[in-house]
């Protein structure tokens, strides 16, 4: 998997700006944000990752990737409700990925233009789909379309890792955190990579 091209400029440049994240960028010489190309599996696993921790999610994705075997719409969308229920995923997750599975086979969303589009344009036209909110649609901006700077500030990971590094009681208020987070600006969404980093071994990845 291939570095983003901005890698290397914003780890540079976040150390100069700030000392503490610098220090975290530092303990992670050779990582970097895996990207994919594919943006139906982006968005499948941001779903299965919802509101769990990044080890939980890994856990439920090794089983449904190796129950569907191959992550494509029809494949998700023939899956039995009981086989997908077996990989640990709720009800209402299971729905989610019907539900996106319908929005690529029915066309209703338009991936190949979403290179061109701006970041909110994206956001709005992937929260249509039931069970995509604003996190996830931020997710598949970084994991997918690996815009640099995106601030997914609902993420608890992100606001907790925040809070750890800067001996602040969790947890800060949404205001507070994006405040906080434009002396990081153009590459927020490098600097929420290495705040996850810091809370867990495991590199998160959508």
């Amino acid at each position: 998997m291939k570095k983003p091209d901005f890698w290397d400029t914003a780890k540079k440049d976040l150390i100069k700006k700030d000392k503490i994240l610098g220090n975290i960028i530092k303990n992670y010489p050779d990582d970097f944000l895996y990207t994919r190309s594919n943006p139906f599996y982006t968005l499948a696993r941001s779903i299965v990752g919802q509101q769990i921790s990044v080890t939980a999610a890994q856990a439920v994705w090794n089983r449904f990737e190796k129950k569907v075997v191959s992550i494509k719409p029809h494949k998700v969308r023939e899956m039995h409700y009981m086989s997908l229920k077996s990989c640990g995923l709720s009800k209402q997750k299971i729905t989610y990925l019907k539900s996106l599975s319908n929005a690529f086979l029915e066309k209703k969303i338009h991936p190949r233009k979403w290179v061109t589009l701006e970041n909110e344009d994206i956001i709005n036209e992937l929260v249509q789909i039931k069970g995509i909110g604003r996190w996830t649609a931020e997710m598949f901006l970084i994991f997918n379309l690996c815009r640099p700077d995106i601030f997914p500030v609902d993420d608890l990971g992100l606001i907790k890792g925040i809070c750890n590094c800067y001996k602040l009681k969790y947890p800060i208020t949404k205001d507070h955190a994006l405040k906080i987070s434009k002396k990081w600006q153009p590459w927020r969404s490098v600097a929420t990579w290495y705040f996850w980093r810091s809370l867990d071994p495991i590199p998160v990845e959508y």
